[in-house]
């Protein structure tokens, strides 16, 4: 039988898929560059070389916050990971400017929480959401996370320790370490996974709702934002509709402008609108922006972060070959 799918490429969803989607490959594939880069040295020259992809210092948050510290109290930008700092202040650059676009546009774990819950959707009839205090108190759980980092990097952590850290061979590992996270996966990790992806069948977005530190981070920046959307009462008739299509459960059809930082910048709601009320738009600018130009903005603020850091050269690792074939055989012996 044969299955008729038609693509509307005038709507927002529409070209947010294929963004979404696209940058998931690409992560995807940096992993597996990346999982030859180390299987070379782990097998000892037997597998061919592949050159290390930087990208993957997206996948340091921590650090990268860590790496942050330093560049403001000592001037200095680290060299072992330096990706981590540059993609951790492209992604603050992006909320500020464009809300927490990053989380429905390209993070690839907001990627996947999306197709579970769309799948629950399709499976169950239905998404479910827990009740009003109930939720409340768990989305602080994220905001306690980045809570507890910022406090035990930038508040308690010196300044001298912080350089120590970025020196020391954990941290130089720390990629590769990331990457045994997912290919040495321990029971514990694996039980914590399942529940977490059986969570966001029934909740929409679970994790990045209640439990992620980064989102928690880049939301509180998003308020800074001039992009909000806002809602003309002329034409708008309250039909809900809007309120019903936000993934982040924002009352937005009761509100004139949504300052929240739950918000994303998804679009969904304007796309609903059956007035065309709603409009990502910058207070005191008559004329509301395209709906394209929104995800032209927050594409551009990531490409020339990302530029910048490369032509600045603080995009590549200062560790050598040498300095991989020396570390990586003996990474079992540091810490986990």
């Amino acid at each position: 039988m044969a299955i008729n799918v038609t693509i509307n490429w005038r709507k927002t969803s529409t070209w947010r898929g294929l963004v979404q989607w696209s940058f998931l490959a690409w992560i995807l594939y940096l992993g597996i560059q990346f999982g030859r880069f180390v299987e070379h040295f782990t097998s000892k020259g037997v597998t061919a070389y592949v050159a290390r992809p930087a990208g993957v210092d997206g996948f340091l948050p921590i650090g990268g916050l860590a790496s942050l510290k330093l560049l403001v109290t000592t001037g200095q930008f680290d060299t072992l990971h330096p990706a981590a700092l540059v993609l951790l202040l492209t992604f603050l650059a992006m909320s500020l400017l464009a809300k927490k676009s990053f989380c429905s546009w390209l993070c690839p774990v907001g990627t996947l929480s999306e197709g579970v819950w769309k799948l629950g959707r399709r499976i169950l009839g239905r998404n479910f959401m827990p009740w009003y205090w109930l939720d409340v108190v768990l989305r602080g759980l994220k905001y306690l996370l980045l809570g507890f980092f910022v406090k035990i990097i930038l508040v308690d952590m010196p300044s001298a320790a912080v350089a120590a850290f970025l020196r020391a061979p954990y941290w130089a590992l720390s990629d590769v370490k990331m990457l045994h996270f997912f290919t040495r996966m321990t029971l514990t990790t694996l039980v914590i996974l399942v529940v977490v992806t059986l969570l966001s069948v029934f909740i929409k977005n679970a994790w990045c709702r209640y439990l992620c530190p980064y989102g928690a981070l880049l939301g509180l920046v998003s308020m800074l934002s001039p992009f909000k959307i806002r809602r003309d009462t002329r034409t708008c008739i309250d039909c809900g509709e809007c309120t019903q299509t936000c993934p982040s459960r924002i009352s937005v059809h009761t509100r004139l402008s949504v300052i929240n930082a739950e918000c994303t910048g998804c679009l969904s709601c304007v796309e609903v609108c059956p007035r065309n009320s709603l409009a990502m738009s910058v207070r005191g600018v008559r004329r509301p922006l395209p709906r394209w130009a929104f995800p032209v903005i927050l594409l551009s603020v990531y490409i020339v972060g990302v530029g910048a850091g490369m032509a600045s050269g603080h995009w590549e690792s200062a560790l050598q070959y040498n300095n991989y074939q020396q570390l990586i055989p003996l990474i079992d012996r540091f810490a986990p």
